[in-house]
């Protein structure tokens, strides 16, 4: 499975959406993700959103924020906040239950998996 298929092997915009609405969900209530939300505002709501429409795009869906924000840059983006291996590994934890607790097939898993193993590594501006 490439990346590209994601969005249409996984119901869409309403499977991205409950992922990530699952994400946070987990970010609030699990401490074991408090190192990355305490990166993020109280309010999570335009979080959830930027997150919701970056993945569409990233999935192979619609470029939803780029036609919004323009291009990701998501590297230039994530400089203000210290990232090193925890908040990338808490970040990829989280994604990961999120993924499992919606239900997506294991080939999806697998393959978002190392998209986002990947990008998360990208965001690191710590060495560790």
């Amino acid at each position: 499975m490439h990346l590209i298929e994601a969005y249409e092997l996984m119901g869409g915009e309403t499977a991205v959406r409950c992922l990530v609405d699952r994400f946070y969900d987990l970010m609030d209530e699990d401490p074991d993700y408090y190192g990355i939300r305490k990166l993020h505002p109280q309010d999570l709501s335009n979080s959830r959103q930027k997150l919701f429409m970056f993945l569409c795009g990233f999935m192979g869906g619609p470029s939803l924020y780029t036609e919004k924000f323009g291009e990701p840059r998501m590297r230039t983006r994530h400089l203000p906040f210290s990232i090193g291996v925890s908040e990338r590994d808490q970040w990829l934890s989280c994604m990961s239950r999120a993924m499992e607790d919606v239900g997506l097939e294991q080939e999806v898993c697998r393959s978002l998996g190392k998209a986002f193993y990947q990008t998360a590594d990208f965001m690191r501006n710590q060495p560790e």
